[in-house]
């Protein structure tokens, strides 16, 4: 028995050689095998062929789908790219929102507390205007020596 390295491997057993899975008879007639041997060179030679197509195609295939998944993964990138500025853009003009209405706010709350001033400044006015209306018509009756006749607003 004889071997050699790669994938074809030579074995001897009576009058015939193998090779790989193709049996090569030793020459007894020699154009008979000779058609033999080319019959067989020309199979394996077909066969080579349809296994480099197959290995072609099925890189075409992966190639193929290698740039398929490439352009999803461009195409993904690209609407979330978009999706992500658009809700960035959404967010900037919820918080310009926020910003105006709390301005609003703050300047409801400024007039209320101003409307608040101005009536516990006229209510003090009117206080201060009834104390002297009541000092004046008290001394109007310590002159005149008479008592008022209503002594309680509430008792008449």
């Amino acid at each position: 028995m004889w071997k050699l390295k790669g994938r074809n491997i030579f074995t001897w057993s009576c009058n015939s050689y193998k090779t790989g899975e193709v049996a090569v008879e030793k020459p007894i007639d020699g154009s008979v095998n000779r058609d033999a041997v080319l019959a067989r060179v020309a199979t394996e030679k077909r066969l080579s062929l349809i296994k480099a197509w197959e290995e072609s195609e099925k890189s075409k295939a992966e190639n193929k789908a290698y740039k398929n998944i490439s352009s999803i993964s461009a195409w993904e990138n690209s609407k979330k790219a978009a999706t992500e500025a658009e809700l960035r853009k959404i967010e900037e003009q919820l918080e310009k929102k926020k910003a105006e209405y709390g301005e609003k706010l703050k300047n409801k709350i400024a007039t209320i507390h101003r409307e608040a001033e101005e009536k516990r400044a006229f209510i003090e006015a009117k206080k201060g205007e009834d104390f002297l209306k009541a000092e004046e018509t008290a001394a109007k009756y310590r002159a005149t020596g008479t008592a008022p006749k209503k002594l309680f607003g509430c008792f008449y």
